[in-house]
């Protein structure tokens, strides 16, 4: 049985709900002709030059990521630069691009609940859960199989995540940690929740100087990195559609990469 790119599309609107995106957000259906035979899935993080290159090379025609490539206004789309050039280069191709962004983030197996899973949380609930539904919303928090010194967790984080090295508040190497809150991406926003939660430790990403005074010694603040910190929602992606379909080929990208390098 074949399988249109609308076929695609449709299940995945089911199963990620883009009506659960924050208002700044641009998740669904980004471009492409919903008519057209699917003849795979690349499933990426970020889509950059080099993605849709692969897919090309591939021959798939729909690419799924996690944040959107279109965010704001195109005011050009010339070969002057990477998103006019990755443009030109699905159109020419036939490629459709959709993206499962803070959609994701708020859905309680998404970002941050396959995050907790590898983390071996239980007990685990939003931590800013909306106000119509609390299975739903940002963040995470939930307790540690065993508690451990603080040192020894993050020892495992950066090994879960691949990171050479963590951005942490100070703290004394044997703090118990057994509380945990998190949040994918940038999650500056809920150190309040995460405080309020009375979380020993909440990772996320993308903090600031200032950020990490906030904490006033009550809880260990980290930042685990953007694109580490989300990456486990390629699986999340690409889980999803090869347990649908099984008629055409779904990939997770190998030339995809964080775009920030630590040395």
């Amino acid at each position: 049985m074949q399988h249109t790119i609308g076929d695609v599309v449709s299940f995945l609107d089911e199963r990620f709900h883009p009506e659960y995106q924050e208002d700044y957000d641009n998740a669904g259906f980004l471009l492409g002709d919903r008519n057209v035979e699917c003849r795979g899935v690349l499933v990426a993080l970020d889509l950059t030059e080099a993605v849709a290159d692969e897919a090309v090379e591939q021959g798939l025609n729909l690419i799924v990521t996690h944040h959107p490539f279109i965010f704001s206004g195109l005011k050009r789309i010339t070969n002057g630069s990477e998103t006019g050039r990755t443009v030109m280069n699905l159109i020419r191709n036939g490629i459709a691009v959709y993206a499962a962004h803070t959609n994701l983030d708020n859905l309680p197996d998404g970002v941050n609940g396959i995050l907790a899973e590898r983390l071996s949380m239980r007990n685990c609930r939003i931590l800013k859960p909306f106000e119509t539904d609390n299975n739903l919303g940002a963040g995470m928090v939930g307790e540690l199989e065993a508690p451990m010194a603080a040192d020894r967790f993050l020892a495992g984080v950066k090994e879960l995540l691949g990171l050479p090295v963590l951005r942490c508040s100070a703290h004394e190497a044997a703090r118990r940690v057994e509380r945990v809150a998190i949040c994918g991406g940038s999650g500056a926003f809920l150190i309040g929740d995460a405080l309020a939660a009375r979380a020993d430790i909440y990772m996320t990403a993308d903090l600031k100087y200032h950020d990490f005074q906030r904490t006033d010694g009550r809880m260990v603040l980290v930042d685990i990195g953007h694109y580490e910190s989300e990456q486990f929602a390629k699986e999340i992606i690409y889980r999803a559609i090869s347990e649908k379909f099984s008629t055409f080929a779904c990939r997770i990208s190998e030339r995809q990469k964080g775009i920030v390098s630590y040395i």
